[in-house]
């Protein structure tokens, strides 16, 4: 399996001539994120994760194209139908030749008088973990963890923390694009430390930049 980081908290993942998108939304600045995608998966509504115009677009151009997505998300997408799948903590469901486990039912808190909306975390053949905004354990090994690196709702600490609970083989930062060159580096430093800490991979990728994942 191919992966590819692009802007903010979106990914590619490739297998065979299989192309699945996660979380295209509007800091990735990509125009062509879902070109020749089979399948898109998305972790919940915030417009950082979720454009529905990009979205809609890219499935009136390709009539094969569904997503797989929250339940707040499949409500705003209805008009599409039955390419629009709402899955849930627990679901196992094949999307697009991949298989995927869903684990996590809420977003990590913004401000506690404001109860959390769904999100949903995706693993991906059981090798890539995209949490969205949440620091889910799945319930199950994670070789590949999409690390959220920044976020109003998340604290250095919590990074470390997060990294030790799941203990992946390596990591790759996500969730990095509200952050200026000084908080780019800051952070990186955080997550490589956090990669020597528990001896393994743990580094950003560039935009555009891809690894390919040895089973």
């Amino acid at each position: 399996m191919r992966l590819t980081k692009l802007g903010h908290s979106c990914v590619r993942l490739q297998k065979d001539d299989r192309t699945l998108v996660i979380d295209p939304g509007a800091f990735t600045t990509e125009a062509d994120a879902l070109e020749g995608a089979d399948a898109v998966l998305i972790t919940h509504e915030h417009f950082d994760h979720f454009d529905p115009d990009r979205l809609r677009k890219a499935m009136a151009e390709n009539p094969a194209l569904e997503a797989w997505t929250s339940r707040v998300v499949a409500e705003n997408l209805a008009d599409l139908g039955g390419r629009v799948h709402q899955v849930g903590h627990g679901d196992a469901v094949t999307v697009a030749g991949f298989e995927v486990h869903v684990y996590g039912e809420d977003h990590e808190i913004l401000h506690p008088d404001i109860p959390p909306i769904p999100n949903t975390g995706f693993l991906v053949d059981g090798e890539v973990f995209h949490p969205g905004d949440a620091l889910t354990v799945p319930g199950e090994p994670v070789r590949t963890l999409c690390l959220p690196g920044n976020a109003p709702w998340m604290k250095i600490p919590e990074l470390y923390q997060y990294a030790r609970e799941v203990r992946p083989e390596r990591a790759f930062v996500i969730h990095d694009g509200l952050l200026n060159d000084n908080g780019l580096s800051v952070m990186e430093t955080h997550v490589t430390n956090a990669g020597k800490e528990a001896g393994k991979d743990f580094r950003r990728l560039k935009p555009g930049e891809s690894v390919d994942l040895a089973s």
